[in-house]
């Protein structure tokens, strides 16, 4: 790993954490500390994906045309901002536009060090380079959210404060590593791609003209809405209201997919690093399977509370394995699809998408509080069709892309003195 690369990966890691401290606890801070109930709380995360959806469209062309260290600067003062306004706001109008700052920040720094990843590995080192990233967000998020639990305190505002001013700093903190990166020059990064097979035009033209890439973005939504989308929202509900779990075991299935992710990313990494990508996610499908089945079997009341809080944290640990297994072979394969000098264009694209399917997930609390059987259903279907739609994509990918390790690797480029603008394909 080069010098780059471990600042990337230390500055990533260092804003994971400072995420953690307030990830978990928005919620109270906006309903409770402020006094402002539910509805404005699930305003504030309406105005926190909303900054996403606004941004990101235009994220990939910057990106492309600036190279990703500016953009990955302007992204950390920006949510700096958003996350410092936060925590000194007492109203709803500053809060919703705090949130808004905050969303939009953070969902533009996800391409941008992706493409910085991206631009500082080979096809045969990416894999690990994005496992590792996974990782230390994860373990980030962790340690961050188990010290921001110790320090929060309802009764006191200025506990709320500190928090959402950690998260300032580390911000920052990423801005400034990121601004030390010397960044390689490159003139494009898919070498797995058949350049010829690539449609004519630009930007998003040419990437909804890639049928391989729309497949792409099509499973990656169904991933995004099947998983994460559920974690604190439909699967929450279900556990709460259906299988009966308590707000401490809902925490404790948390921690279980974050511990899976962190023991298992390096032993699943040996195993998939080498194998077709879209069979790997294929078998992320039939795990998820399992998963929801199981979540299903914690809501039938047949057993025990204590056999229902043990089904139900084996389920955010078996999403957590699926997650681990999904960290080196999504990312790395949206680079190899793009086409030179469209990385950028590609990882906004698809950042988008995982926000869509984000923003869509809460859709299922009703469903999974009131009809939860009927939730479990659906959620299996949906996992089934991860399956099959992960074949197909295969059928659409060259052996290169299915399979990096089929791509010999090269040496790295030399880094250029300075951070350096890619160059035009």
């Amino acid at each position: 790993m080069g010098a780059a690369m471990r600042r990337i990966q230390a500055g990533n890691a260092l804003t994971a954490f400072g995420i953690g401290f307030t990830v978990p606890f928005l919620y109270i801070y906006v309903a409770q500390v402020r006094g402002l109930g539910s509805m404005w709380a699930t305003c504030a995360f309406i105005a926190f994906a909303l900054g996403a959806l606004v941004a990101l469209p235009f994220t990939g062309r910057v990106i492309d045309r600036r190279g990703p260290v500016p953009v990955v600067i302007g992204a950390a003062v920006v949510a700096s901002a958003g996350a410092l306004a936060l925590g000194l706001s007492t109203s709803v109008a500053p809060i919703l536009v705090s949130a808004l700052a905050l969303g939009a920040g953070q969902a533009v720094m996800q391409p941008a060090l992706a493409t910085m990843i991206v631009w500082c590995s080979t096809p045969a080192t990416r894999t690990r380079s994005f496992a590792l990233q996974f990782f230390m967000q994860n373990l980030g998020l962790g340690i961050g959210g188990l010290l921001g639990g110790q320090i929060v305190d309802v009764d006191r505002a200025n506990s709320f404060i500190l928090l959402f001013s950690i998260e300032a700093v580390m911000f920052l903190v990423l801005a400034g590593i990121i601004a030390t990166v010397r960044m390689p020059q490159v003139s494009g990064i898919s070498d797995g791609v058949a350049k010829d097979a690539m449609p004519a035009g630009g930007g998003w033209k040419r990437l909804l003209r890639h049928k391989a890439m729309v497949q792409f973005c099509v499973l990656g939504f169904v991933l995004f809405f099947a998983c994460y989308g559920q974690f604190e929202s439909g699967l929450a509900a279900f556990g709460t209201e259906a299988a009966g779990i308590s707000p401490s075991t809902l925490g404790f299935a948390l921690a279980a997919n974050t511990g899976a992710i962190v023991v298992a990313q390096f032993v699943v990494l040996k195993l998939v690093e080498n194998r077709r990508r879209s069979r790997v996610i294929a078998l992320v499908g039939l795990i998820w399977t399992v998963a929801w089945l199981i979540a299903g079997f914690s809501g039938l009341g047949h057993g025990s509370a204590v056999m229902a809080a043990a089904a139900f944290v084996t389920t955010y640990a078996l999403f957590g394995i699926g997650e681990a297994m999904l960290s080196p072979t999504l990312a790395p394969l949206v680079a190899d699809l793009a086409p030179e000098g469209s990385v950028g264009q590609y990882n906004s694209a698809f950042a988008l998408v995982k926000q869509l399917a984000l923003a869509l997930g809460p859709l299922g609390v009703p469903v999974g509080a009131g009809l939860p059987m009927l939730y479990i259903a659906v959620f299996v279907v949906v996992s089934l069709g991860i399956v099959g739609l992960a074949l197909r994509l295969g059928r659409q990918l060259t052996p290169a892309q299915d399979n990096p390790s089929l791509v010999t690797e090269r040496p790295e480029p030399a880094a250029s003195p300075a951070t350096a603008e890619p160059v035009p394909a």
